[in-house]
């Protein structure tokens, strides 16, 4: 509403404020004052969300003003209850040991009528207070008649509730650490108390008896059409500044909407997308990535293993469903990257190891997509092709320590281009101009090492917040180890695949990769829609 609404003359304000009030504003301005919401809405006889929603109008219109206070009240829990009724386990085990003095363990646990858990508190409670002993396999009471007549701390406290926690004394505080450390005898709420404070301005509007004026509400194709049903009557004022309800409309998870962007990102450079499962042999994710079968990330504290094993390109149930040409390539496979790894193919030297068949039957969940880049370039080597561009973007799963910047499971982006001719710039390229497509403009490149590619690059993103140079992933060029083996020659093949979820962290600004995966409703529903 206009600021110019509230001058001096509160006359004039009220009349113009009065034809922007909607009925249920007019209902509650006489029990403004009023102590709380469930009283005005009473005497309103209006519902309490009504109340809520009209009082929120009125402190708009700078008519009340709204203040929430918010306390901590500890309640008597499901226990707590029972136990106010019948007795602390404690105080009923007391009550049979003053009758006999002398009680076996299980004798005492019977007659007092205490399950397991509550027995061994009364144990704890009593021994702590220096009022039983324990000699022997029996209890034997040692507190005094007036030790045993005084109710303790926890019971009195048990009594007293509810209690408001910041204004416990520190002797109830001390009972309430006691009975927290046992099941379901307190708990502690949030309350919410919204205190209504009337301004100048609402005074005065009390003060005038404001009635409800009978004005059009709502506008619609039905009442314009008929001239006599709108002509010489009021319209209620609207105030177009006042704040609406937030709605939260429905809508992808915000990382899937960033999959989908990349996908489209891809396709427009021309590339075609790979798929696969999570599950694959060791033999697509490790053995024919020319990565050795002793190498680290093949131990349980890397990778995780399914209690499964897989059958072998070329092995006797494969061959079946399968031409005669592709047995002969899949045995040829099989063999190429068992010589790759023990004595190298294509000049190399191999890992100069006794390659074995059962490490590479090992099911895992793929710890990349790059298993998928591996089986690409062999179903191209089955077609004849020896050009290309792919992608893939899809969940991964490592057994890694959970961090800010490490999670067990995570989306990679993965990417090779095929064909006779092609260089490292070219790699950077296709890196730079995809980066620049999702928005990460600050990258840089540096050297590094991996197991299946020669030249390799680490990708690094800047990360504002954590002021870091954030590692995305890895790049580089195949090796002939794992060329030979799938193409049947060595064709240059660029390949990448940078952690997708580390590179859009900055888009959304999220600090921590956990935050991906909590499906926290209320940050869902304020993560903005990916535009870019």
């Amino acid at each position: 509403m206009d600021n110019n609404l509230y001058p001096n003359n509160l006359k004039v304000t009220s009349k113009k404020l009065i034809e922007s009030l909607s009925p249920h504003e007019v209902k509650i301005l006489p029990y403004l004052k009023e102590e709380n919401i469930g009283e005005i809405a009473r005497r309103a006889q209006i519902d309490k969300v009504s109340v809520m929603r009209a009082l929120e109008y009125l402190q708009n219109k700078k008519i009340v003003e709204l203040v929430t206070e918010t306390k901590k009240i500890v309640e008597i829990g499901v226990n707590g209850a029972l136990y106010r009724s019948k007795g602390l386990p404690e105080r009923r085990l007391l009550h049979v040991l003053d009758a006999k003095r002398i009680l076996g363990l299980k004798e005492a646990q019977k007659e007092a009528c205490l399950d397991d858990d509550e027995f061994k508190a009364s144990l704890g409670a009593l021994k702590k207070k220096a009022m039983i002993e324990l000699k022997n396999g029996k209890l034997i009471l040692s507190a005094s008649k007036s030790e045993i007549a005084k109710k303790s701390l926890e019971e009195q406290f048990i009594e007293a509730l509810p209690l408001e926690l910041d204004k416990l004394e520190s002797e109830q505080k001390l009972a309430l650490q006691m009975l927290q450390k046992r099941k379901d005898i307190i708990e502690i709420k949030e309350e919410k108390k919204i205190k209504i404070s009337v301004t100048k301005l609402g005074e005065e509007l009390m003060k005038s008896n404001v009635k409800h004026v009978d004005m059009i509400e709502v506008i619609t194709p039905e009442l314009l059409k008929k001239e006599s049903s709108w002509k010489g009557k009021k319209f209620r004022r609207y105030d177009v500044d006042s704040q609406v309800p937030s709605i939260s409309g429905g809508k992808r998870h915000f990382v899937n909407q960033a999959v989908d962007h990349a996908r489209r990102v891809w396709t427009d450079m021309g590339f075609e997308e790979m798929t696969g499962n999570v599950v694959q042999s060791s033999f697509w994710v490790f053995d024919s990535l020319f990565t050795a079968q002793d190498h680290p990330v093949r131990e349980m504290q890397d990778t995780f293993f399914i209690n499964k094993n897989a059958e072998l390109p070329g092995s006797e149930q494969v061959r079946a469903s399968s031409s005669k040409n592709d047995r002969e390539l899949d045995k040829k496979l099989v063999k190429i990257v068992k010589d790759a790894h023990e004595k190298g193919v294509g000049g190399s030297k191999g890992w100069k190891y006794e390659w074995k068949e059962d490490e590479a039957k090992k099911m895992v969940l793929r710890t990349h997509t790059t298993c998928l880049s591996a089986q690409t370039l062999y179903e191209m080597q089955k077609k004849g092709i020896a050009r290309g561009k792919y992608f893939a973007l899809g969940r991964n799963f490592r057994n890694e320590t959970v961090d800010w910047s490490h999670g067990f499971e995570f989306n990679q982006s993965e990417g090779i281009v095929v064909g006779e001719g092609l260089n490292f710039r070219n790699l950077l390229g296709y890196l730079k101009q995809f980066f620049n497509k999702m928005g990460i403009e600050k990258i840089r490149f540096s050297p590094a090492y991996f197991p299946y590619t020669e030249p390799s690059v680490e990708i690094h993103a800047w990360h504002p917040e954590k002021k870091v140079w954030l590692e995305l992933g890895g790049a580089g060029m195949f090796r002939p180890e794992i060329t030979i083996p799938l193409l049947g020659k060595h064709i240059p093949v660029l390949a990448w695949g940078p952690g997708f979820d580390r590179m859009i962290m900055d888009s959304y600004k999220i600090l921590d990769l956990r935050e991906f995966y909590k499906n926290d409703l209320n940050k869902l529903r304020k993560m903005k829609f990916w535009v870019k």
